[in-house]
């Protein structure tokens, strides 16, 4: 059997190069996502600028003890005593304490000042840096600059440059150039100086890491073990190798783990349409070989004989399409990982590691899914018995069994229990479950395909023969005579605008809701931010006494945590992740000023006064206070990993999912990176207008360098911008799965044209012109269109129905209704012109060609 699948090979190019594409793209975003996967979950970050310190000690990130792998948000800190206590241990030659501090540098000439991160001087040492030009800072008055920042800014020894930070503004001459592989925007002081400008920031008496240099000749993983023994009991981690690189940029715990859930998405997702496209496909490809079935099993060939040569030539096409797959799969999936890291979705300093497994996987995906493609197409003719054979190649009679229809009905409650699901999530999380829904649902219909296809193409009977006569008689008979056929070309279709108008107006419902809740929160009339990453937090009292002002409010988003009932101890419950131990809940913080609340923003108090939030005060949302009354104490963790005890003095009501809890701004400022405040509201006092209010304001930023005032507008165009970030993460996501689809739509709909060479000769022969039979093929181009198109519709409603209903309350969605006419104008005429020249290919031959064509 298996020599004989070789030889059948060439007698069926067109059914097996079609298959052949589908199984080598399908493959491709299989191996590509599996890379990403594997990537997530090795979430390797090569250090940069601490590389040259084989330890490095930095504070401990992840929220040890807590069943889910909770990530603190803000940077965790260290004590900077624990310096000399490391210095100590056994195998330590030195170490080099890294003090980082935001900050902007103004050039000579007064030129637009830059963002700049500074560091002391002792960590240089970490990357390492080399001084190019110039000399080490000697003084509290010297900095030295990156080389690419001296660049940009035409510096060099003896410039003099204004740094901001901190809400001052100071003089430095600069002493020298450095070049290293860190950050472009880095600049040194002098230790002392480093310490000062982090104390200013509100961050007295601790750095960021301290970088470890063993003594020659002692092993880096025991002088690691030896630091791990001595700081036993403090919030700190000691890292070595890629590790290390989660010192530099801590949201790489968080953010790179975010990778293993989106790859996994996207790979079911691909998957998902891989499985259908295969399927459909090579199921198309043997059904149009029914007549070479039939006279195999009229011959005396056994079932058992027909399925070894169909799976046998599966086998050996998925094998070689799969084994091309593996070169470009983890090319495309370092490509992607590019892409989500330009888009800001992950860390740019995560790598792309990916080893066997993500090989193994989409290849054993490819050969499954073809195999078990080719297994449900070989089943009908390998049961049929020899006497019926031939009249069940002509007729099609048996399109449908029994075990797909109860699979079909099966994933369709599941698609109404994931419906009544998604309607009751939070809007952010709504797409968690919108996603796996529409995956469901395009399963189930796509199983119930001939049933669903035929009733619409039924319905279409008479208004298609009505309006194109002969040509559509023809057409609306092949469709009923072809069901299975009809089916396998209607499901691409499905696929590819299924998932077109469901994904993209998901993604347009979620940006519109966080929009709303956006636009809802906000009440200022003007906007003070600094250069320098952030203000004082007396700088919103000084704001508040300026003329035209009524009230001003800092805003200092943050993350935190409401501790459950139960202690969190790793000592008791066995580290992070354990399946036993308890789960804080998590909650969007807002550190605000109580006198400008009120009126900056939308908050109001359901219960209590948010003019009490003063001291250890929240105010939480009503549905995370839960059974806590006003005056109650509530344990919670800040954003750095801080627990505190705070005094519930009210409650917040907000849009569900974006709920968010109030404390003041004095008690949250202190526990972020930047431990400044980054913006201020302010609300204009009556009778003056907006021009007046930000020319007051302006005054300020005349006195206190590196203020910046800009209105609402401005606010909400930066948070549209970060909206438009995810945004485009998801048309990347969209653009290759919905890409593929439309490869499949075309390749389904080239095979199932010109493999009806022989029935269009027939019909040439008995005297039908050759705009008889096009005509005819453009009416069932547009019933296999319309049957695809409303199957798709109907698939995206019922995914976008109650995820809308989740995220903005209503029963539709929000978004241009051209991305529907582009998405259904594009389905319809690609599926024309793939046909009409597919079908025009063929009849370039003679009707006398017939005796030539094989069946």
């Amino acid at each position: 059997m298996i020599r004989i699948a070789l030889r059948t090979l060439r007698y069926h190019k067109g059914g097996f190069i079609a298959s052949f594409i589908a199984l080598f793209f399908g493959a491709t975003i299989v191996v590509a996502c599996g890379g990403l996967l594997e990537t997530g979950i090795h979430n390797a970050a090569p250090p940069q600028r601490l590389a040259a310190a084989p330890v490095v000690v930095t504070g401990e990130q992840r929220y040890l003890g807590t069943s889910s792998e909770l990530v603190f948000p803000e940077r965790v800190r260290i004590d900077s005593a624990l310096t000399a206590k490391i210095a100590a241990v056994p195998g330590v030659e030195r170490t080099a304490a890294d003090v980082t501090f935001p900050g902007a540098l103004a050039p000579p000439g007064g030129g637009p000042a830059a963002q700049v991160t500074g560091h002391g001087w002792s960590s240089a040492a970490l990357t390492p840096y080399r001084l190019t030009q110039g000399a080490a800072p000697a003084d509290a008055g010297q900095v030295v600059v990156d080389s690419r920042l001296a660049q940009r800014a035409g510096l060099r020894p003896g410039s003099e440059v204004d740094i901001r930070s901190g809400g001052t503004s100071k003089a430095y001459e600069v002493s020298g150039v450095a070049a290293g592989n860190g950050e472009a925007n880095g600049v040194f002081l002098a230790d002392a100086a480093a310490l000062a400008a982090q104390a200013a920031a509100g961050l007295p008496g601790t750095v960021d890491n301290i970088g470890v240099f063993p003594a020659a000749g002692a092993d880096a993983g025991a002088v690691a073990d030896g630091i791990r023994a001595a700081v036993a009991g403090q919030p700190v981690s000691v890292l070595t190798g890629d590790e290390r690189g989660r010192a530099e940029n801590p949201g790489v715990i968080d953010d790179g783990s975010d990778l293993i859930p989106l790859a996994a998405a996207f790979g079911g997702l691909s998957a998902m349409v891989t499985v259908f496209v295969a399927s459909s496909t090579l199921g198309l490809s043997i059904q149009q070989r029914q007549r070479e079935m039939a006279l195999l099993r009229a011959i005396g060939t056994t079932p058992g004989q027909l399925r070894r040569l169909i799976l046998g030539e599966t086998v050996l096409l998925a094998a070689i399409a799969t084994a091309l797959a593996c070169i470009p799969g983890p090319r495309v999936g370092r490509w992607l990982l590019g892409a989500f890291a330009d888009a800001g979705v992950v860390p740019d300093s995560i790598v792309f590691r990916a080893g066997s497994v993500p090989l193994i996987v989409g290849v054993a995906t490819a050969l499954v899914t073809a195999v078990g493609a080719a297994f449900i197409a070989a089943n009908s003719a390998a049961r049929t018995r020899p006497t019926e054979a031939l009249a069940e190649a002509g007729l099609q009679r048996k399109w449908f069994s029994g075990f797909r229809s109860v699979v079909g009905l099966l994933c369709l409650v599941g698609g109404v229990a994931l419906a009544v699901g998604t309607a009751g999530m939070d809007g952010p999380d709504a797409g968690s479950v919108a996603t796996p829904a529409a995956m469901v649902w395009t399963t189930g219909f796509g199983l119930l395909g001939p049933v669903l296809a035929r009733g619409i193409t039924a319905s279409l009977r008479r208004p298609v023969r009505a309006v194109s006569g002969l040509s559509g008689h023809l057409a609306t008979r092949n469709a009923k005579a072809r069901t299975a056929r009809l089916a396998a070309a209607v499901m691409p279709v499905m696929l590819a605008t299924g998932l077109a108008v469901g994904l993209v107006y998901m993604q347009t419902t979620q940006a519109d809701g966080a929009e709303q809740a956006f636009d809802e929160s906000l009440r200022a009339d003007a906007v003070v931010t600094s250069v320098s990453g952030g203000m004082p937090l007396e700088t919103v009292d000084a704001v508040r006494a300026l003329p035209g002002v009524a009230a001003a409010s800092a805003q200092v988003p943050s993350l935190g945590f409401i501790e459950p009932d139960v202690p969190i101890d790793p000592a008791v419950n066995g580290g992070d992740g354990e399946s036993g131990a308890p789960q804080p809940t998590e909650v969007s913080m807002q550190g605000v000023t109580p006198e400008g609340v009120a009126e900056t923003t939308s908050f109001r108090a359901a219960s209590g006064s948010l003019d009490a939030l003063r001291g250890d005060a929240v105010a939480l949302p009503a549905r995370y206070a839960g059974d806590r009354r006003i005056g109650d104490t509530v344990p919670m963790r800040l954003g750095d990993g801080t627990r505190v005890d705070l005094k519930l003095v009210a409650t917040v009501d907000g849009r569900r999912g974006y709920e968010t809890a109030l404390v003041p701004a004095s008690v949250l400022v202190g526990h972020t990176d930047a431990g400044l405040v980054p913006q201020i509201m302010v609300r204009a006092a009556p009778g003056t207008d907006r021009a007046a209010l930000e020319a007051s304001l302006r005054t300020l930023a005349d006195r206190q360098p590196g203020l910046r005032v800009t209105d609402r507008q401005a606010l909400t165009a930066v948070a549209a911008d970060n909206s438009d970030t995810q945004s485009w993460m998801a048309y990347l996501v969209l653009a290759v799965v919905v890409g593929y689809a439309a490869i499949a739509l075309v390749n389904t709909q080239v095979l199932a044209t010109t493999e009806r060479r022989r029935e269009f000769m027939l019909q040439r022969l008995i005297g039908a012109t050759r705009r008889q039979v096009m005509q005819m093929m453009a009416m069932e181009a547009v019933l296999v269109s319309v049957a695809g198109i409303v199957l798709g519709l109907l698939v995206a409603a019922l995914t976008l129905v109650p995820f809308s209903m989740s995220v903005l309350g209503t029963t539709l969605p929000t978004g241009s209704p051209w991305i529907l006419v582009t998405v259904v104008g594009g389905a319809l005429g690609l599926t024309l012109a793939t046909t009409l020249l597919s079908a025009g290919a063929v009849l370039r031959g003679r009707p006398g060609d017939l005796a030539g064509i094989k069946e």
